[in-house]
Order: C-alpha cells, then sequence, then structure tokens
C-alpha cells in the first residue's frame, strides 16, 4: 500500500511539472499553428510562458457561445494544440461518456482541498510558494462554494526544511453561487461583489472555470469547451489534460489535468497551469488535491445542508458591490465574471 502511494504521489508530481506522457505517443503536445496544423510528434510538453490563476466563478448564459457546437468530434482547428487519430477520439468519447454516466447522478458533492503553489520567483525552484486547504461544495444544477480557510507563504529555509507562515490581511478566494447570484468575497478589503442572475440564467449550469471536471461532468459541454486527451496513468485513476476553446477561459489557464477514480470518477487531483505557462521560463502553477469526498450522503440531502452557503451574506460592516449581468454583444462571449483578479499568493 505504502508503495502505490508513494507511486501514485510521484505520477501526481510528474503530471503537475509536464514530463507525464498521453496515452499514444503520436501525441505530445505541439505548438498551434498560424496554418492548419499537422499530426503532433512527439516532444516535451511546453506551452507558452506566463504566471498560474486561480479557479474562479464564471456565470454562463449560453455554455456554447464562443466555441464548437455540441457533441461534435475534436478536429484540427487553428490553433488546436494536438489532433487524435479516430481510434484515439472514439476512445475519449467512450471514457467521456461513461463518466458522465457516473456522475450524471451527483445531486450534492463536497470534498476538502490542499493547494499547492508554485511560483519560482517567490520560492526555490521545486518548493511550494503557498500552500493552502479549503472546501468545495456542490449542489445540483446552479449552487456551489469556493472557500481557501487556511493560506501560508513560504517564509524561508530553516536548517534544510522549507516554512511557512499566515500573513495578517491575507486571505484566498471564497465565493458562493445560491442559484440567484453569484457573490464573491474579498476578505482582505472587506468587500463583497454580489451579481444578479437574470431569470433566465437561473436552475442552469452556471458554474464554469475548469470546475466541471470537479462536479457534475457533461460530456457534450466539455467537448465544446476543451480540446481533451487522456495521458498515462499507474493503476487506480484516469487523467485528462484539457486546453480550453473559448478566449475566456484561454485568459485564465492554458490547461488543466484532471486525476479521477477509474471507478467511481470522483476527483482526486487537478493541476491548472497558467495561460502563458512554461516549464523553463514561467513555471507557475496550482497543484490541487481533494480529500473527504462526500458524495450524496444523508445529511448532504437535508435542507439544512446548503443552507449553510446558500444564505451566506456579507457581515454588515463590509461593503458590497452589486451588480447586475447584462449579456455581451453578439460577436462576445456570452459570459459575466467576478471583477479583478484579486488572489493573493
Amino acid at each position: 500500500m505504502m508503495r502505490k502511494l508513494a507511486k501514485t504521489a510521484a505520477f501526481l508530481a510528474s503530471i503537475a511539472i509536464g514530463t507525464a506522457v498521453p496515452a499514444s505517443g503520436q501525441n505530445q503536445f505541439s505548438q498551434p499553428q498560424t496554418a492548419q496544423p499537422q499530426t503532433a510528434q512527439p516532444q516535451t510538453m511546453r506551452p507558452q510562458a506566463g504566471q498560474a490563476q486561480a479557479v474562479r466563478p464564471q456565470a454562463v448564459a449560453q455554455p456554447q457561445a464562443d466555441q464548437q457546437q455540441g457533441g461534435q468530434q475534436q478536429h484540427p482547428l487553428a490553433g488546436a494544440p494536438f489532433i487524435l487519430s479516430s481510434a484515439e477520439q472514439a476512445e475519449m468519447d467512450q471514457l467521456l461518456a461513461a463518466w458522465e454516466q457516473q456522475s450524471s447522478g451527483t445531486k450534492r458533492l463536497e470534498a476538502k482541498f490542499r493547494r499547492w503553489h508554485f511560483d519560482p520567483l517567490a520560492a526555490p525552484a521545486g518548493v511550494h510558494a503557498t500552500w493552502a486547504e479549503g472546501e468545495i461544495k456542490y449542489g445540483a444544477p446552479d449552487m456551489g462554494l469556493f472557500r481557501v480557510d487556511q493560506l501560508k507563504f513560504f517564509s524561508g529555509i530553516v536548517e534544510g526544511k522549507s516554512t511557512y507562515k499566515s500573513v495578517e490581511g491575507q486571505f484566498g478566494e471564497h465565493w458562493v453561487c445560491n442559484g440567484k447570484e453569484l457573490l464573491e468575497f474579498d476578505r482582505s478589503a472587506k468587500e463583497c461583489r454580489i451579481q444578479q442572475l437574470p431569470p433566465e440564467m437561473q436552475g442552469k449550469d452556471i458554474l464554469e472555470s475548469p470546475l466541471p471536471f470537479v462536479f457534475n461532468l457533461n460530456a457534450a459541454r466539455i467537448k465544446d469547451r476543451y480540446w481533451i486527451r487522456r495521458v498515462e496513468a499507474p493503476a487506480g485513476v484516469f487523467v485528462m489534460e484539457a486546453h480550453p476553446k473559448r478566449q475566456s477561459d484561454r485568459a485564465q489557464y492554458r490547461f488543466v489535468r484532471i486525476v479521477i477514480n477509474d471507478k467511481t470518477f470522483l476527483p482526486q487531483a487537478l493541476i491548472l497551469y497558467g495561460p502563458n505557462f512554461d516549464p523553463t521560463t514561467a513555471p507557475a502553477y496550482d497543484h490541487y488535491e481533494f480529500i473527504d469526498v462526500k458524495h450524496n450522503t444523508l445529511l448532504q440531502n437535508m435542507a439544512a445542508w446548503g443552507a449553510v452557503f446558500i444564505n451566506e451574506r456579507p457581515p454588515a460592516n463590509w461593503k458590497v458591490i452589486r451588480d447586475t449581468y447584462r449579456p455581451a454583444g453578439p460577436q462576445q462571449p456570452q459570459m459575466a465574471q467576478p471583477g479583478a483578479d484579486k488572489t493573493l499568493r
């Protein structure tokens, strides 16, 4: 058992830094082409330079805006990072269908998470710059919570060991979607931005970012939104690599890798790479691991379970910024986003 855990931990580290390879050696990462891309050749994965960003909520009026129509097979569009053969696409479709079937019954889901943020500008190479613990919750179809409860920063090497400490007044992300409003809590500034959702958006799958992989998966929507492939993994898990097609997603992250249990299809880890990640010039990324995952439990089916976060409001002495969702123009992705990124690393 210890050997298996060590092997899995080593594998998670390898996929975080980009050394894991696709299940087929003929589909390694290739750079986007200005003309029609050619079949990708085996090589080391090297996306472009940039910074990792946090998982953040988005409210989407039309989930298929700025992307392909639902259910269409991936094909070599300009900018596609890789091309799957017919056999590989069929295998991917089968895996997504099985994943969707397993997760379609998810009415309630919650998990604790741990997050390690790696950034050589803030900590030595191979040492995480921040460490966080928090919680996620999901209630179908349109309720969710993401909250960092502890956030610690690298403070130096003491007797050969990395040390971390909390910094007064610095907190991680905290947002809630209650089905009618999207609330983003800025605990540092003591501000809360409340974005009202119009009636036509309520009761729909409005939580976006990479979280569809953690919550309830819709295979057609995932293929609309991502170029996705499977990468090699140890026994007991599947690992998928997803590159966003929508510009609004690409502005937040270049690609993600998702680790799920191969029996329950519940999430085990997610590795989020910034929009310009490069393992040499900008090797910053966020590594999430999910623990204590609970799914459709008797307690979760009680009304009081969701009320705790669904009815969450800012303290009376906070500044409240209210906003109403307004669809973007017809040529733009129809998306309402929270305010400027205030995440503290």
